[in-house]
Parts: C-alpha cells; sequence; structure tokens
C-alpha cells in the first residue's frame, strides 16, 4: 500500500511541474487550436463573397471588376500584397481603402458614407465581412509588400515614425508594446513588429475574430483600439496614418505565412 501511495504523489508531482513548465501563451495555443474548427470568422467570409458578388448601391454592381493589384477581379493572392500603390487613385491603400474606392467607382457609393458607419454595421460592416473573404483566400501565402514606388518607400518611413511616436497621457507609442522581444501584458505574448515575429503571429493574424468581444475585426479596427489604448484620439478611418503603419508592419513581416481570419482573445 505504501508503495502505491509514493508512486500516486510522484506521479501527482510529475503532473505538478509539467504544468508549471507550460507557459501562459501554450495554454492560449491550446486554446485556440480547439476553438480552430468552429472560427466564426467562417460566417463572414461566406458573407463577404456573397456581397463581392451581388449587384448593390446607386449603379446597382458588383465588385466583381475591382482591381486589389493583381488585376480586375482576383481576390487569391492579393492581401499578403497590401498595402500598395495604385495608380488610379494615386494612394497608396491597404485593403479596405482599396475595397472602399471600388465601392464609390463601381458601386456609386460615398466614402463618407461608408466611413461614418459603426465597426460592424452596415457598410462598414460590410466592408469588413468583404475583407475576411479576400484574405482567406490568400491563406497560407507569404507576405511580400512591394517597395518599388516611392509612395510605397515613403510609406512605409512614415509608418516607421507613426510606430516610435510618443504621446498621450501615458507616453506610449505603438513600440511600448511591439517594439521589443520577449515581452507581453497580462498573459498576452506582445510580438516584435519592428521585425518579422514569425509565421501567423501580428500582422500576420488580421483579420481576425475577437472571442472576448463576439466581434470581427480587420486591421483598420486593430489599430484604432491600439490607438484607444494609447489614449490617442482615434485615426480617421482609412487614413493615411493607419494604412502607413499597416505598410510599416506588412513590409516587415516579409516572408511570414498569413493565417488569416484568425481567432483572437
Amino acid at each position: 500500500m505504501k508503495t502505491k501511495t509514493l508512486v500516486g504523489v510522484a506521479a501527482l508531482a510529475l503532473c505538478a511541474s509539467a504544468l508549471a513548465q507550460k507557459s501562459a501563451s501554450d495554454g492560449i495555443a491550446e486554446y485556440r487550436k480547439m476553438l480552430e474548427d468552429g472560427n466564426p470568422a467562417e460566417l463572414y467570409e461566406a458573407k463577404g463573397e456573397e456581397l463581392w458578388k451581388k449587384a448593390r448601391g446607386p449603379k446597382k454592381a458588383t465588385l466583381e471588376k475591382c482591381d486589389l493589384g493583381r488585376g480586375p477581379g482576383v481576390v487569391k493572392g492579393v492581401f499578403v500584397e497590401l498595402p500598395r500603390y495604385f495608380a488610379d487613385t494615386g494612394r497608396v491603400q491597404d485593403l479596405e481603402s482599396r475595397l472602399v474606392s471600388c465601392m464609390e467607382t463601381l458601386q456609386g457609393y460615398k466614402e463618407e458614407d461608408v466611413s461614418e458607419d459603426r465597426w460592424g454595421k452596415n457598410e462598414l460592416g460590410d466592408v469588413e465581412a468583404m475583407a475576411t473573404w479576400i484574405a482567406g483566400q490568400s491563406r497560407g501565402m507569404r507576405f511580400n509588400l512591394p517597395q518599388g514606388h516611392t509612395k510605397e518607400k515613403a510609406f512605409y518611413e512614415m509608418g516607421k515614425k507613426a510606430f516610435f511616436f510618443r504621446g498621450g497621457p501615458h507616453d506610449f507609442a505603438c513600440a511600448s508594446c511591439h517594439g521589443a522581444d520577449g515581452q507581453r501584458i497580462r498573459l498576452q505574448d506582445l510580438p516584435n513588429l519592428t521585425k518579422n515575429p514569425g509565421d501567423g503571429i501580428g500582422f500576420a493574424a488580421w483579420p481576425a475574430y475577437r472571442v472576448s468581444n463576439g466581434q470581427m475585426w480587420g486591421m483598420q479596427h486593430r489599430l484604432n483600439d491600439c490607438y484607444r489604448q494609447q489614449r490617442f484620439p482615434y485615426p480617421g478611418y482609412i487614413s493615411d496614418v493607419t494604412i502607413a503603419l499597416a505598410t510599416y508592419m506588412g513590409v516587415n513581416a516579409k516572408g511570414a505565412e498569413s493565417i488569416a481570419p484568425a481567432l483572437k482573445r
């Protein structure tokens, strides 16, 4: 009986040791893995594809002629090459701003009609759904943002300055959380976004479904919430500063594999 008791105690001790060695990030990774097969982002993908192909807006047209960088109607592979410069608008655009431009030219919407909506609602919610579907068409592909145009290079430098700019009541910058290795907040590891943080991490994981609030977030939404946490005023939707930040992070993520749409806490 004593032998069995000692064996049991030893087994419990080994289990406790194993649990102690498991990091919080490992636990979060296991949690996400369990939910992966039922990621609600799939519902947004389905909605986004339907919206892309549906005749809508004042002009009653679809977005199937929208050029996202690889030619009219092509969606596969475009996400991992955005933001990029578009000659027809003369702007560097991310996925969401490019979708709004296509909604204007092809369907007759006005940019302010989209940007004045609330997150997840009306036309703004439709843009997020379409961005989710389009991002999913590049899942497993690796980021390779173009930097050949002078405006693409300028936006990278602008994004870098914005990333390291400190201000607000807490003197925060994006770099305060994401400018060095090995940082974390509560149970959440914070990737270093000044370089390629690895496959499916940081820039390579958005759009993502947020389990904590039951919402689908694109990169525009993610950046707005970062500004909120810095106690900064919200930047304008699809503003140059948000696109510049996305350019900086996207170029730094070169070679990282996209897992978007992902699942977040």
